[in-house]
């Protein structure tokens, strides 16, 4: 069934937000849902929408996945807190490095962690907590790139032919999936939620897996997610769509201490976007990349290179994996 795009310029927010509200409350009706955050935009207004509809019969949790940026548990429930909305953080480390284990292929990697949400960790959480439905910020985007074979999003079940309540055991609510990041956005300005939430540069649905090439370890997600923190911090005020660190899997001779070494390397991605179909690279100082470049290999012993991507989307895509 193909999904009626909602235009950001021809939407009206305040009757979209309504009409998702009823929409909510009538499928839910005296039951409960639960609710998956990870603080990326489409989770976070899909939480606020889902809460305006069904308040504390809406039970949000943030799945600790061990994948996930420095800090981020315990600032994305802070800042629901702030909100009134309550988060519970379920500890899944084991779960999803176990899953991930020798896998390489990209697909394979996504499927693994596709797998041990709903069907481990969703499916245990929906039992315990007696809800029927699982709200989700599945956006058009997603469905697109997923059909297209592009690649396989996380989130992405009906338009693949799956029945999330067959494969499951719960059916599955996605209230933004006939809007693109662009009217997400309007949304949660609409919601009232803080901008910084709502503007917030789109995160995957994979995590940090989606930045590592090759085998997805504990040691190897540290390594992302230090790059990560440097990137995200030195580029705090430039204006673009995203912007990332990957570790890829080769190893790669450098220089330390006056020996050769071979250690890691690291490519920094930023984009100029509107709704990630197409996007350019961001035309960024040298000066810029080099400060970045030595704040890694400085702060990050096991990298030894850092490079910068220049390829447009097509052919690239915005993240690696």
């Amino acid at each position: 069934m193909k999904i009626k795009e909602i235009k950001a310029n021809n939407m009206n927010t305040n009757k979209f937000i309504e009409e998702k509200v009823e929409e909510i409350r009538s499928v839910v009706g005296d039951g409960l849902a639960i609710n998956a955050l990870s603080g990326g935009v489409d989770s976070s207004v899909v939480t606020a929408l889902g809460h305006k509809a069904l308040g504390r019969r809406l039970k949000t949790y943030f799945i600790d996945n061990g994948i996930m940026r420095e800090g981020e548990p315990a600032k994305v429930k802070a800042d629901f807190r702030k909100l009134g909305i309550p988060v519970e953080i379920i500890d899944a480390k084991h779960d999803f490095f176990d899953a991930l284990q020798g896998i390489t292929d990209p697909e394979e990697k996504r499927e693994a962690i596709t797998q041990t949400f709903y069907k481990k960790i969703f499916a245990d959480l929906v039992i315990q907590s007696g809800a029927k439905y699982l709200l989700q910020g599945t956006i058009l985007t997603d469905v697109d790139e997923t059909v297209a074979g592009i690649k396989r999003q996380h989130n992405v079940f009906e338009q693949l032919g799956i029945d999330p309540q067959k494969a499951f055991g719960y059916k599955i609510l996605e209230p933004l999936i006939q809007l693109r990041k662009d009217g997400v956005r309007k949304a949660g300005r609409g919601l009232g939620l803080p901008a910084a939430m709502f503007n917030r540069f789109p995160f995957p649905g994979p995590a940090l897996a989606a930045r590592v090439i090759g085998e997805v370890t504990p040691e190897k997600i540290a390594i992302v997610r230090k790059a990560t923190a440097i990137v995200e911090k030195k580029l705090k005020g430039v204006k673009a769509f995203q912007y990332l660190a990957i570790l890829h899997d080769d190893r790669v001779t450098g220089m330390r201490a006056n020996k050769r070494v071979f250690g890691n390397q690291i490519e920094i991605r930023c984009w100029n976007s509107l709704d990630a179909r197409k996007a350019s690279p961001t035309r960024l100082s040298f000066t810029l990349l080099e400060k970045i470049a030595a704040k890694i290999t400085k702060e990050i012993p096991e990298v030894v290179s850092v490079t910068y991507n220049i390829a447009t989307k097509p052919p690239s895509t915005i993240e690696a994996v």
